[in-house]
């Protein structure tokens, strides 16, 4: 279901329905030109009259009020407010199933608030970064985290359509967030993502080597300057060994830090990399998909990607690391098994992923975990950082702005931006800093 469509979990988010941000406030002038052609649309929309009425009501139970003529006083009235907020933020406190008293609340409230804070400059970071300027939220806005505060804004007269554009925007995200940490509370991932470590250090790498001890080594590789800038060669080279190259065009120098794992009496290199999707990563996803659950939208919340220097010794990974999890006492189980290593085609369902991305992925279960593997070879590592229509760089504009969240987050009549040119343009920029740099 496209995000932007009416049938969107996000309806109140979009500007092209019943709960668009506008320079006036319909609801306070109900009789106005703009006004009546609202309260048309609702008519002739069944769909959207049963989900304003949803929204309507849930906004009434939050501020204990039965209309909006009652709401009015909340905006001025300081003590009134107050009295508001103690009521609303342990509604909250329940909802999310916080445990505690109200001092806990508010520090979860402000947990989210800066979660959804990250969402929109995780984004001016990288993949809007010459756009940084345009899209930077209000000031009064970012430094609100009090849901009543925020609420509030959108029946204020006083606060630009902007503002207050920004105001529902963070008190959806927020929503997202309090979801995604009431469901790390519930499966307890941070002890999962440290049981996890133990794991690997204890029962995966090399005894030999201490925690953290890496191997320097670079990726010297060539690659299809005039196609699509895949790679035709690859070669290790060790840190004394890569002083030596300068590349030339059409040629990368990647540096990647090694740890071992043994096999019999052979040391064989890995390169790892551990995935622990932060907040702010899993309320895009769940923008993406489309999704208010996390149980269900985000299923690689632990994950792990590894590099080796060939396809035997992937597979004397795999074989390793289902052996160390019955000496750590789990049987461990491959689940959702994708192998194009060895030839085929990726079949990727993500919006913006791409079918020529080779690689080994799979969800392990074992010590009450599942956790995803994504295993590359050298050359499949490489394309999958700079190959034309594989690179991550690239996959991540794509996803964020044909999945529809660019203009979810920042719609046109807000920010003045078209994100049709913008993602052409970002994909032209990411694909020159690649072949270039």
């Amino acid at each position: 279901m496209n995000i932007l469509s009416k049938k969107s979990i996000f309806t109140a988010m979009l500007q092209n329905g019943p709960f668009a941000v506008k320079d006036a406030l319909p609801l306070t002038h109900p009789f106005s030109s703009e006004a009546r052609k609202w309260s048309r649309e609702i008519q002739d929309d069944p769909l959207m009259k049963t989900k304003y009425r949803a929204v309507r009501n849930q906004i009434f139970d939050f501020l204990g009020t039965n209309n909006f003529d009652e709401i009015l006083p909340l905006v001025y009235n300081k003590k009134l407010n107050y009295q508001v907020t103690t009521r609303a933020h342990q509604l909250l406190g329940n909802m999310f199933g916080i445990r505690g008293d109200a001092q806990i609340i508010d520090r979860h409230l402000h947990d989210y608030a800066r979660t959804a804070d990250d969402v929109v400059n995780s984004l001016r970071a990288k993949v809007l970064a010459p756009y940084s300027s345009h899209i930077e939220t209000t000031n009064e806005i970012e430094t609100m985290y009090n849901p009543v505060e925020l609420l509030l804004v959108l029946f204020n007269e006083q606060f630009h359509s902007k503002a207050r554009f920004e105001a529902k925007r963070k008190l959806v995200l927020m929503n997202l967030a309090g979801l995604i940490d009431q469901r790390e509370r519930e499966t307890a991932i941070e002890q999962q993502f440290a049981d996890f470590l133990s794991f690997l250090n204890v029962f995966v790498w090399s005894s030999s080597l201490k925690i953290g001890d890496l191997e320097i080594s670079y990726l010297h590789s060539k690659h299809r300057v005039d196609d699509d800038f895949s790679c035709t060669r690859v070669c290790v080279l060790s840190e004394d060994e890569a002083r030596s190259i300068i590349p030339v065009a059409g040629e990368k120098l990647t540096l990647i830090k090694r740890r071992r794992f043994q096999n019999h009496d052979r040391d064989i290199p890995i390169y790892v990399t551990i995935r622990n999707k932060q907040p702010a990563a899993k309320v895009l996803k769940l923008l993406r998909k489309n999704e208010k659950n996390p149980a269900t939208a985000v299923d690689d919340e632990l994950g792990l990607m590894a590099v080796l220097n060939s396809v035997s010794d992937v597979k004397l990974f795999l074989r390793h690391l289902t052996q160390s999890a019955v000496k750590a006492g789990s049987f461990m189980t491959l689940e959702d098994i994708s192998d194009t290593l060895t030839g085929g085609n990726y079949r990727g369902s993500a919006t913006g992923s791409s079918a020529k991305t080779p690689m080994l992925k799979f969800f392990a279960r074992l010590g009450g975990m599942r956790v995803e593997f994504i295993i590359h070879t050298n050359r499949s590592y490489l394309n999958y950082i700079y190959q034309r229509d594989v690179a991550h760089d690239e996959y991540e504009v794509k996803r964020i702005f044909d999945t529809g969240v660019a203009e979810l987050l920042f719609p046109s009549d807000i920010y003045h931006l078209d994100m049709k040119d913008i993602r052409t343009s970002q994909l032209v920029r990411f694909r020159k800093q690649i072949e270039e740099y």
